[in-house]
C-alpha cells in the first residue's frame, strides 16, 4: 500500500530534473556513483560472456541445487531454539525412604554451589523440599534460580545453558543424591525442561515390573550414545510400600463391612473432617485422627479394632495380614497405555531433531511390547517436522500461479522460480555456519527468502520481457534489462540486509528466535542477491528459447 500511494508522492516532491549543464556531483556520492557505474559496465562485460555459455551455467546451477539438497539433510532439525530467559531449574531425587533432613542437607549445599560459586551469574536461589516435577515425596526437592540480568551476562560462558553445564558437573560429584540442573523449555506450557519428551509404553500389557527392565534398558543404552545427554526418568522410583490384605470372606463371617474398615483406616492414618464449632467469634473444623504414637510403625496396626454388626469390638489383626512390597507411587499412562516419561537433550553442537532420532533406534531395540511417542515440544516439533514439505510446496506454488497470471504463460514463471533454490542455498550455509537448526523461525525466514528472491527476479525478467515484445533481440533484451535493474535490486536487497542485522547479532532475551530468523533471511537475501543477477538473465534466456522452439 505504502509502494503504491505514498512513495509516487514522495518521488514527485523529492526527485528534480537533472541539469545536464550542473557541475558532476561531488564527495562521498560522486565517489560511490563512479565506484557503482564502474562495477555496472564490468558487470554488463562479464553477463556478455555468461550468456554466450548458458549450457555451462545451467550445469553449475544444477550442481548448486544438488549441493542444497545435500546440506539440507545435514542441517540439524529442532521445533524452537533454546532461549536464556534468565531462570534455570535444578532438581534432586534422594533414595526412595531417605529422610527429610538428608533431602535439606542435600539443597544445601546445591544453594552453596549456586550462590557462592556462581555469585556472578547467579542473582537469587529459592528452593522447596518435597516438591519437583517428577513427583512430590521427603526424597524430592527443586531450586528455581533466577539468574542477573542479561546486561551483566554478555559473555558466551554467562548464558543459562553454560552455567546448566557447570552446574551439572558440580552436582556429579554428590553421592547421596541425583542431582541435574536443566533449562525451562522456551514454551513453559509444553513441557518443564528443554530437550525431548520421550513416552515409553507397555503396549503388551506386560506388567509394571517389564515396563520398569524396559525403561533401565533404555537408560543404559542412552548413556552410552554420544549424541546424547542428561538422559533421565521423569518419574518417582518404586518404593517400599507396606501392603494390608483385606480377607474379605473372614471379615463378612466376623460381621465387619467393608465400609467400616475403610473409614477406620482413613481415620486412623489422615485425619478425617467431622465438624465446625465456634472459638471466640470465628469458625474451626475438627478433624479426628489416631494419636501419633499409635500410628507411626506397622506393628501399631494391632491397636486398630472395628465394631461389627452385633456391637462387638474385632481386631485388625481378625481379618488382614500384612507384608513389605515395592511398587511405584505413582502409575502413569499416555494413550491409554501404561508409560513412563524419559527426559534428556542433545550433546553440545547437535540438535533436539538428532537426538529424537537417537532415541528412536534405541527404543527400537526394545523387546516386543513395547512401543513409544513422543509429547509436549517434542510431539509439535515431529508434527512440525512432517507439515513442512507441504508448507514449502504451497508456497511455492502461490508464487508460480501469480506470476503465471502476471505474465500470462506457464513457461516465463519459471524464470523466475529457479532462483529459489539459490536464496534458500545461502539461508542453510548461513544456518550451519552458526551452529542453527531446521526450527520454526527459520522455516520462516525460509519462505520469506522465496518471495524476496522472486521479487529481485521479477524485476529483471520483467523489463527482459517488456524489451524483448518491443523487437530487441533476446540477448541484448536481458543483457539491457539485467544493468538498468542491477540498481534497485542492490540498494532494496542491501536495506532489507541491514535491516535484519541486529536479529542476526542480537543478544540477551529472545535472540534464540531472533537469531535464527535473522540468520536465514541474512544470508539468503545474500545469495539471492549476489547469485540471481547472474543466473536469472540466464534463466530467461534459456526459458524463452524453449518456448519460442515450441511455437509451430
Amino acid at each position: 500500500i505504502v509502494a503504491l500511494t505514498l512513495t509516487p508522492a514522495l518521488c514527485a516532491t523529492l526527485l528534480k530534473p537533472i541539469d545536464r549543464q550542473q557541475k558532476p556531483v561531488g564527495g562521498f556520492f560522486g565517489w560511490f556513483n563512479r565506484v557503482f557505474d564502474g562495477a555496472t559496465n564490468r558487470y554488463q562485460s562479464g553477463l556478455t560472456k555468461i550468456l554466450a555459455r548458458t549450457g555451462r551455467y545451467m550445469l553449475i546451477y544444477g550442481m548448486l541445487v544438488i549441493g542444497l539438497g545435500y546440506l539440507f539433510t545435514k542441517l540439524p532439525t529442532s521445533f524452537l531454539p533454546d532461549e536464556d530467559m534468565g531462570t534455570m531449574f535444578t532438581q534432586m531425587v534422594l533414595p526412595q525412604g531417605a529422610s527429610q533432613e538428608r533431602s535439606i542437607e542435600v539443597m544445601g549445599v546445591i544453594e552453596d554451589y549456586l550462590m557462592i560459586d556462581e555469585a556472578e551469574n547467579v542473582e537469587s536461589v529459592f528452593t522447596v523440599i518435597g516438591f519437583s516435577f517428577s513427583g512430590n515425596g521427603q526424597n524430592n526437592g527443586i531450586a528455581f534460580v533466577r539468574l542477573k540480568g542479561w546486561d551483566q551476562r554478555t559473555r558466551d560462558d554467562q548464558h543459562v545453558k553454560a552455567v546448566a553445564g557447570r552446574a551439572m558437573g558440580a552436582f556429579s560429584q554428590i553421592n547421596e543424591a541425583f542431582v541435574f540442573a536443566f533449562v525451562p523449555p522456551a514454551i513453559m506450557e509444553l513441557g518443564t525442561a528443554s530437550g525431548f519428551n520421550f513416552q515409553l509404553q507397555d503396549l503388551a500389557g506386560q506388567g509394571h515390573e517389564a515396563l520398569m527392565n524396559a525403561r533401565n534398558q533404555l537408560l543404559g543404552m542412552a548413556a552410552q550414545d554420544p549424541r546424547l545427554a542428561g538422559v533421565r526418568p521423569n518419574g518417582l522410583s518404586d518404593a517400599p510400600q507396606f501392603k494390608i490384605d483385606i480377607d474379605q470372606p473372614k471379615a463378612m463371617a466376623l460381621g465387619v463391612s467393608l465400609d467400616d474398615i475403610n473409614s477406620t483406616f482413613a481415620t486412623a492414618w489422615a485425619p478425617t473432617y467431622v465438624n465446625d464449632f465456634v472459638d471466640r467469634g470465628r469458625v474451626k473444623r475438627v478433624y479426628v485422627q489416631a494419636d501419633a504414637p499409635y500410628r507411626m510403625m506397622p506393628k501399631d496396626l494391632s491397636y486398630w479394632y472395628v465394631k461389627n454388626n452385633q456391637g462387638e469390638m474385632v481386631p485388625f489383626t481378625a481379618f488382614s495380614s500384612v507384608r513389605w512390597v515395592y511398587g511405584s507411587p505413582k502409575l502413569e499412562r499416555y494413550n491409554g497405555a501404561p508409560s513412563v516419561q524419559i527426559l534428556g537433550q542433545a550433546r553440545s553442537g547437535l540438535s533436539s531433531g538428532d537426538a529424537m532420532q537417537a532415541m528412536s533406534e534405541l527404543a527400537a531395540k526394545l523387546p516386543d511390547g513395547f512401543g513409544f511417542q513422543w509429547s509436549g515440544m517434542s510431539l509439535q516439533e515431529k508434527q512440525s517436522g512432517d507439515q513442512a514439505p507441504v508448507l514449502y510446496a504451497l508456497s511455492i506454488l502461490v508464487v508460480f500461479l501469480c506470476l503465471a497470471a502476471l505474465y500470462e504463460s506457464w513457461s516465463v514463471p519459471f524464470a523466475v522460480m529457479m532462483v529459489v533454490p539459490l536464496g534458500i542455498l545461502g539461508a542453510v550455509v548461513f544456518a550451519i555456519g552458526r551452529e542453527l537448526s531446521n526450527d520454526v523461525y527459520f522455516q520462516v525466514g525460509l519462505l520469506t527468502t522465496i518471495g524476496l528472491a522472486s521479487k529481485n527476479a521479477i524485476l529483471i525478467v520483467e523489463f527482459a520481457r517488456s524489451l524483448h515484445q518491443q523487437g530487441q533481440d533476446l540477448v541484448s533484451a536481458t543483457i539491457d534489462a539485467a544493468k538498468l535493474r542491477l540498481r534497485p535490486i542492490i540498494m532494496t536487497s542491501l536495506a532489507f540486509m541491514l535491516g535484519v542485522t541486529p536479529l542476526v547479532l542480537s543478544t540477551g532475551a529472545g535472540s534464540g528466535s531472533q537469531n535464527a530468523i535473522g540468520t536465514g533471511v541474512f544470508g539468503g537475501m545474500l545469495s539471492a542477491t549476489v547469485l540471481a543477477i547472474f543466473f536469472v538473465p540466464v534463466f530467461f534466456v534459456v526459458v524463452y528459447r524453449l518456448k519460442e522452439k515450441k511455437k509451430p
